[in-house]
């Protein structure tokens, strides 16, 4: 039928299906903002990391493990508590349960943030723009500024 909306998995936009709007507040956060997100999130744990890691931290071997270890509070902690990590919440973007909980809480925040850390989980994307880690978790990440 002419004009109507294809089916299928292209049909529609980003979040559709679960009754978010196309643009603006709570909308499907795109990719760039969530990569971006993610590499503030990163830096911020590799200065932390950098400043207990004693005077030459580069040399030291358990250094990209401790990274690792305070990016993952850095990320986990506030997105089961706030819904964003400091990275999220500069970049105006949150992560929302599909089930309209106010937060997805700490264990949704712990697999997720363990999935994340994975690096394929985010990239396989469904239509919806939610990687695998968004779709074990039951989440969604959203825009909260327009």
């Amino acid at each position: 039928m002419p004009g109507s909306v294809p089916a299928g998995p292209s049909a529609g936009y980003p979040g559709e299906k679960y009754g978010l709007p196309e643009h603006g507040v709570s909308s499907v956060a795109g990719l760039g903002r969530r990569f971006v997100a993610l590499a503030l999130d990163w830096l911020i744990g590799y200065l932390i990391a950098a400043l207990v890691s004693g005077p030459d931290p580069l040399t030291n071997p358990s250094f990209s493990w401790t990274v690792l270890g305070i990016w993952f509070l850095l990320t986990a902690v506030p997105v089961a508590i706030f819904g964003a990590s400091a990275g999220m919440t500069a970049l105006g973007i949150r992560v929302a349960s599909l089930d309209n909980s106010a937060v997805i809480g700490v264990p949704r925040a712990l697999l997720r943030t363990a999935l994340t850390a994975l690096v394929l989980p985010p990239l396989a994307r469904d239509s919806d723009g939610r990687g695998w880690h968004d779709r074990a978790t039951r989440t969604i990440v959203v825009r909260t500024r327009g």
